[in-house]
């Protein structure tokens, strides 16, 4: 079973940047991934995918602020984010990124704090 460990997270200002960090402990080559982000009192939401070829896919709500991308000979994810706001305080997390694969068990996420 392929254990993920997010980091990265922290406390920036709106407006600021952060760059997250997903490590898988096997191979996901072949393998479809996402970030997904859960906030307080919030269901856990899907912010980008990445396929193994390097296409992406991402949420209307972060689109053109954050960039996904991995690197397959690593088995690392990661997730460049922009232009922070306050609604992308969260805990992130890496993952499995298409609903017909099923999801490793998750990580311990990392937090982000957008404040001023």
């Amino acid at each position: 079973q392929v254990q993920l460990v997010e980091s990265g997270g922290g406390l920036v200002q709106p407006g600021g940047s952060l760059r997250l960090s997903c490590a898988a402990s096997g191979s996901i080559y072949s393998i479809r991934m996402g970030w997904y982000r859960q906030a307080p009192g919030m269901e856990l939401g899907l912010v980008a995918t990445i396929t193994s070829g390097g296409s992406t896919t991402y949420s209307d709500s972060v689109q053109g602020r954050f960039t996904i991308s991995r690197d397959n000979a690593k088995n690392t994810v990661d997730l460049q984010m922009n232009s922070l706001k306050p609604e992308d305080s969260a805990v992130y997390y890496c993952n499995t990124g298409s609903p017909l694969l099923p999801r490793y068990s998750w990580g311990q996420g990392t937090q982000v704090t957008v404040s001023s």
